[in-house]
């Protein structure tokens, strides 16, 4: 099975090493930063390594980042991925946009697709999701794939909101 995915307006390509500048950007971008990565930033090394991390999981579980690409302009506007946060038993949706890709329904889009790969192809039973507690973008996205905030907890000083959605028989069959 092919891990690239195609929507409607999207490419969803696995990111590889050949992608580390594309990859590094999205990170280095202040928008991003403020939500995904507590405004750190990160260096170019360690996107490297989660470049690496990353292969090694769609090598192992057929999961990771994939980077969001537009069809029509065929410019990467951030990625979608399942990646493990917090000790998690299994890996969470995640996804970040650069500025020019938001309010458009591209994370909602990219992620529904992750979804439905996560729910038919690799078995899932639930997937969850996590956002900072003030980021009220990504909780509309939440909403608009079906989760449910399950709870909030405070992870290294930053309070943290938990979503959640089943697998239903309808996203098994999709």
């Amino acid at each position: 099975m092919s891990l690239v995915f195609e929507t409607q307006r999207l490419l969803l390509k696995p990111s590889s090493k050949s992608d580390l500048r594309a990859l590094h950007s999205i990170f280095a971008d202040p928008y991003v930063r403020k939500y995904l990565c507590d405004d750190k930033t990160f260096s170019l090394q360690q996107v490297e390594e989660m470049l690496i991390a990353s292969q090694k999981l769609f090598d192992e579980e057929k999961l990771g980042l994939w980077l969001i690409e537009t069809k029509n302009r065929r410019e990467i506007i951030g990625f979608v991925g399942l990646w493990y946060f917090f000790d998690e038993q299994q890996p969470q949706l995640t996804y970040a946009l650069l500025p020019k890709g938001t309010k458009q329904g591209y994370a909602t889009e990219a992620a529904t697709k992750i979804l439905e790969y996560c729910f038919k192809h690799l078995g899932y039973k639930y997937m969850v999701a996590s956002s900072d507690a003030s980021n009220l973008e990504s909780h509309g996205v939440a909403a608009r794939l079906g989760m449910q905030k399950v709870e909030e907890r405070t992870i290294n000083g930053n309070l943290v909101a938990f979503f959640k959605i089943k697998q239903t028989v309808s996203s098994a069959a999709r």
